[in-house]
């Protein structure tokens, strides 16, 4: 019999142990959490179960590759807890933005054009929104390390949150001009306003690509910096033009979520080009992929009033991303 004493307790989890520093809080709860990579079999069910042969295919065999996943980690080391604490700081600034407009009836000063704009080119952006959020928690379910699930799970809450918004800001809108059709005229616009069709087909199509790292490449790399560069950007652009403080300033706070997306995106583009071979393939994917991005950019932003330039500025900000991370066209 094996004497108990033998056994020297470890004072963390074994595979930070080797480190020789007490781990961080971010290491303890984000990082190799994934049960299901480390088996022939990802799921404990029976081999040819529609599941496992889903993550078999669309996981474990993506051409993009690499031999430890798991070493990826968040540039902002963001976790559960430290987001909530950052997002109530967020939240309660937009709260002190919607109160102190309506105070002022900011609403009721908006004229009879731009609230038609609003209509037609801001509420319906909550079926955008909510796309892309569905394409993150995608990621969510087939990332193949939990330090590139937990980003994308935040990103998910982020886009999550600005769904919320407008939705909050359709149904205010909906009081201040009840003849403008908000709330009940969103859909018909997100299906049938040339502005949207772009979109439409960008996100229906991100969302049915089921590789987890080319759905990643067209979400995080084509779909979404065009949803920041022309929704975001330009559209709040336009606003301050149009004297719609409140919207533009709404815009910019969604910015400050764009951003952190965006670094832990470098981040792991840069982790994944340490493998030969990925570069190529991401290459492949982007040129794929990013006709649509760039479609989806004129279609919206030929319908913003004064705004000639919107679609070279975003499409330019969008290539400027891409070029950053090392996969411009």
């Amino acid at each position: 019999m094996t004497d108990s004493s033998d056994f020297k307790p470890l004072k963390t989890w074994s595979h930070l142990a080797g480190q020789r520093r007490r781990p961080s809080e971010y290491e303890i709860v984000s990082t190799n959490l994934l049960w299901s990579t480390d088996k022939e079999v990802p799921w404990e069910l029976a081999p040819g179960v529609h599941m496992n042969q889903w993550y078999l295919k669309y996981r474990d065999a993506s051409p993009l590759k690499h031999s430890d996943w798991n070493a990826f980690r968040d540039p902002d080391e963001m976790v559960y807890r430290t987001y909530n604490i950052m997002q109530d700081g967020q939240e309660t600034y937009v709260d002190g933005l919607l109160d102190e407009y309506n105070a002022n009836d900011h609403d009721g000063g908006l004229n009879a054009a731009w609230i038609q704009q609003l209509a037609e080119l801001y509420t319906p952006g909550r079926y955008l929104l909510h796309a892309a959020q569905m394409g993150s928690a995608y990621l969510v379910q087939m990332a193949p390390a939990s330090t590139i699930v937990n980003c994308a799970m935040l990103q998910s809450a982020d886009q999550l949150r600005w769904v919320s918004r407008i939705a909050y800001r359709t149904k205010e809108l909906s009081l201040a001009a009840p003849e403008a059709g908000f709330v009940d005229g969103e859909r018909g616009h997100w299906q049938g306003h040339a502005a949207w069709q772009g979109f439409r087909e960008l996100m229906e199509r991100t969302l049915v690509a089921y590789d987890w790292a080319e759905h990643f490449t067209a979400l995080n790399l084509v779909a979404k910096p065009a949803i920041d560069e022309a929704f975001v950007r330009q559209l709040g652009s336009v606003a301050r033009r149009e004297g719609d403080g409140l919207l533009q300033q709404l815009m910019d706070a969604h910015q400050t979520d764009n951003a952190r997306s965006r670094r832990w995106t470098k981040s792991l583009i840069g982790f994944a080009l340490e493998i030969d071979g990925n570069k190529d393939v991401l290459g492949e994917w982007v040129t794929k992929w990013a006709p649509l991005g760039d479609a989806a950019i004129d279609a919206y932003c030929a319908a913003l009033p004064n705004a000639d330039s919107a679609a070279s500025e975003a499409k330019g900000e969008v290539e400027a991303f891409r070029a950053d991370l090392g996969l411009g066209r």
